[in-house]
């Protein structure tokens, strides 16, 4: 049973001053009481409420404003902040009560399975998972943070699992692996909100703050995909004498004519290409949410038709445009081509890719250097930003961030060509 409570006087300044040094209450509702804790450098509010058999459960509200009034909390403003404390801890209590607690690691675990089924749900016949699983995995599931409940969960505990990751991690690595558990709680906050915090979100944004040096690394690491017009056709020209079948020809060449990602390409349809219009109408990306299904024209050259011409003829619009085999396994434990089907992972081609650049001595190129040429080539070529951007499904504000030293250039050789000679041969010439 709870004992009989002592009310001190804290409904103003004056009656506060009176007081001696130490801790103080009254009673601001049924069970709950407000705590005023009386300091020789200040003063602050708590809250208190009771738990039964005897035992209260005690917390800090604010700082008193006893001295000044921005920033603290007044006698009223305590009694709001006790009322509402308690009230979501109170309701906190019913739902994990009926409810399993919420951790980090069933977080990430449902956010990867909601990554997953989306793209199961893009490509059906891919066995294809999410980028983010596997860094998800290494490095969240696999660390101390991931048995820690979401309520419990601070900006401290995620800047020593920052620290944790940093020496494991190139910086590149390291920013889409806090993205990436930034996005898995962000998402349970959305699915859990009644369950969490008030201030959970700004526990996530805080605590999982990049470090501001590590766009520029990576900024500068692009620098070296940057191919000349001359190195992408011979890739294009080894690549389609790779295979007999030309599948790994022609991914390569869609890759280097449009500058598209892979996963835009693999969803190309025969129907997406107007052959007497030389343009391609490339699928959006999927990068980000709410984006519709919509697709954006890119013109080619009529080599590129020419190309694509074995993989036009006779097939109906709706049919993946680039295909390949299809492998199994036989009982002899030999691998045989089983049927045509889609490209369904950038992993796929790993190793033809790597092949292709050995035979021409090209080392640490990737394939994304094609799509970084193409935005390069276009912006040399004096094109609008806008439509650069447009061109390659993304921001202005990223060709910006990423490619300014290209843009400089290229406004440097439009403005060189607007210069006229303004000096006349006849003009005497002063000694």
């Amino acid at each position: 049973m709870a004992k009989t409570l002592t009310e001190a006087a804290l409904t103003t300044r004056n009656a506060r001053q009176k007081l001696s040094q130490g801790l103080h209450w009254r009673q601001v509702d049924v069970d709950i009481h407000l705590g005023y804790r009386k300091g020789v450098r200040g003063s602050r509010w708590l809250v208190r409420w009771y738990l039964g058999s005897g035992g209260y459960k005690q917390e800090t509200l604010g700082v008193a404003d006893d001295v000044i009034s921005e920033g603290t909390l007044s006698f009223d403003a305590a009694c709001r902040a006790a009322r509402e404390h308690v009230r979501e801890v109170r309701a906190r209590i019913v739902l994990d009560a009926a409810l399993p607690p919420e951790t980090v690691r069933t977080s990430v675990e449902s956010y990867i399975a909601m990554r997953d089924d989306r793209i199961r749900l893009a490509y059906p016949n891919s066995k294809r998972r999410s980028d983010g699983a596997s860094r998800l995995t290494r490095y969240v599931l696999n660390d101390a943070i991931a048995d820690t409940a979401l309520p419990d969960l601070t900006e401290a505990m995620l800047s020593k699992w920052k620290q944790r990751l940093a020496p494991h991690c190139a910086p590149g690595s390291r920013v889409r692996t806090m993205n990436d558990l930034k996005a898995a709680l962000n998402f349970a906050h959305r699915n859990h909100r009644k369950r969490l915090p008030a201030d959970f979100s700004e526990t996530i944004r805080w605590g999982l703050a990049c470090d501001k040096t590590v766009p520029a690394v990576r900024s500068r690491a692009r620098e070296n995909q940057i191919l000349p017009d001359e190195m992408v056709r011979d890739i294009v020209a080894a690549a389609a004498s790779y295979d007999e079948d030309g599948d790994v020809g022609r991914m390569i060449l869609m890759l280097a004519a449009t500058g598209a990602r892979f996963s835009q390409i693999q969803r190309v349809t025969v129907g997406d290409v107007q052959a007497d219009r030389s343009r391609i109408f490339m699928p959006a990306s999927r990068k980000g949410q709410g984006k519709e299904d919509t697709s954006y024209p890119v013109q080619v050259g009529t080599d590129v038709v020419g190309a694509l011409r074995p993989v036009l003829d006779g097939r109906k619009p709706d049919e993946p445009l680039l295909c390949r085999w299809r492998m199994k396994q036989t009982k002899q434990l030999k691998w045989e081509r089983d049927y045509r089907g889609p490209w369904t992972s950038a992993a796929e081609m790993t190793r033809q890719w790597r092949d292709i650049c050995n035979g021409l001595g090209l080392e640490g190129v990737v394939p994304y250097a094609l799509r970084h040429s193409s935005i390069v080539r276009a912006i040399r070529a004096g094109l609008p930003i806008r439509l650069v951007a447009a061109m390659h499904d993304t921001s202005v504000s990223m060709i910006e961030r990423h490619y300014a030293r290209y843009i400089v250039d290229g406004l440097e050789e439009i403005a060189a060509r607007a210069v006229i000679p303004i000096v006349r041969h006849h003009l005497r010439v002063v000694a």
